[in-house]
């Protein structure tokens, strides 16, 4: 049955052991104690194992025999938890004590609201916190291109996002969802695509919530700290299983998700960058042919789902259209911030 207002955080590592133990004690630490946190580790072999090990009394984990890929692993971790707000959460993120508290208050203002987000802060492997701050992300938006970016990644944090506003979604290192939302705009039992493996699958998601009615909130005074790898600027240092993988999904997202109008409105862009991706994986990163393969193999399925999500579409065009206008939409949510101060002003009463 669920609880109002109750979280289960649900991570998935794999060889995340520099990390897990941190991130974990940040989960424990918070203000508002999770109903459930749970663990899935997908076949890790760097000793992240021994670190879980020392949580089993405070933390349900799951040891997987085969690595699954993140999105296979976090649908298992939300199957066995029964909350009404599902925080998946990166093993490399740390949570400030109010981060969950927050997220959830806000989220609670508004029935549509089927995400919400806070401002995850750049952090170095070593866990050192960059002065001045910079941002790693508040939130997803996209590109007439199809491509999907985080608002504010890389930039300075002066100010420029404290304000509570409506994104296209939440990143996945640090996503709040409702459960309403997850059950609502899963495909077949199963709300991370699991053809997707790992990468991308949080803009997927996101998408398709946009589609089917559900809004992001993102909340300024909620913190946490990201240490992001996968950035648009370092492909080369990145492994050729991310690569091909990142190459494969951004085809199987706008395939699923994009609808005739705004494909109609953006096909000159679109086209464009798909010849530049097909032309790189020709000439420089030939091991990412192979997500063509993958997408051929698994179209049937993937045009079921997409024939599922459109037959059930809420968004009209003129809505989804905001989303894809080539810069870093801006869209206040007004009376939230106000709301939640007043909450908690009367319950610190």
């Amino acid at each position: 049955m669920l609880t109002h207002g109750s979280v289960a955080v649900t991570i998935v590592t794999y060889n995340s052991g520099r990390f897990i133990r941190r991130c974990l004690e940040s989960v424990l630490e918070q203000q508002y104690p999770a109903k459930q946190i749970v663990v899935i580790d997908n076949a890790s072999t760097d000793g992240t194992r021994d670190i879980l090990e020392w949580f089993e009394n405070r933390v349900k984990v799951v040891y997987n025999d085969e690595n699954t890929g993140f999105a296979a692993a976090q649908n298992q971790a939300i199957a066995m938890s029964d909350s009404e707000w599902i925080l998946a959460l990166n093993p490399d993120v740390l949570l400030m004590p109010g981060f969950i508290a927050t997220l959830v208050a806000a989220g609670g203002m508004h029935s549509e609201i089927g995400a919400v987000c806070g401002k995850l802060l750049k952090m170095s492997p070593d866990f050192q916190l960059p002065s001045p701050p910079s941002f790693d992300s508040t939130g997803i938006y996209f590109t007439p291109a199809m491509r999907h970016f985080d608002r504010g990644s890389g930039q300075l944090d002066q100010g420029d996002y404290d304000r509570f506003e409506y994104v296209f979604g939440a990143t996945g290192a640090a996503a709040l969802y409702r459960r309403a939302m997850v059950e609502d705009v899963s495909l077949y039992g199963e709300f991370y695509d699991p053809d997707f493996f790992m990468y991308r699958e949080d803009a997927d998601v996101a998408w398709r919530a946009q589609l089917l009615g559900w809004r992001c909130l993102y909340v300024p005074i909620a913190r946490g700290y990201h240490v992001r790898t996968a950035l648009p600027d370092n492909r080369k240092a990145m492994s050729r299983d991310v690569n091909m993988h990142s190459v494969k999904n951004r085809f199987l997202m706008r395939i699923k998700n994009v609808t005739p109008a705004v494909y109609r409105r953006h096909w000159v862009t679109i086209t464009l960058r798909d010849i530049f991706v097909v032309a790189a994986c020709l000439t420089s990163e030939h091991y990412s042919l192979r997500a063509f393969a993958i997408l051929w193999k698994t179209w049937p399925q993937t045009m079921k789902k997409r024939q599922e999500i459109m037959s059930r579409r809420r968004a009209t065009d003129e809505y989804m259209y905001r989303w894809f206008l080539g810069q870093q939409p801006r869209h206040p949510a007004e009376g939230v911030a106000d709301r939640l101060f007043a909450q908690h002003k009367a319950a610190s009463r």
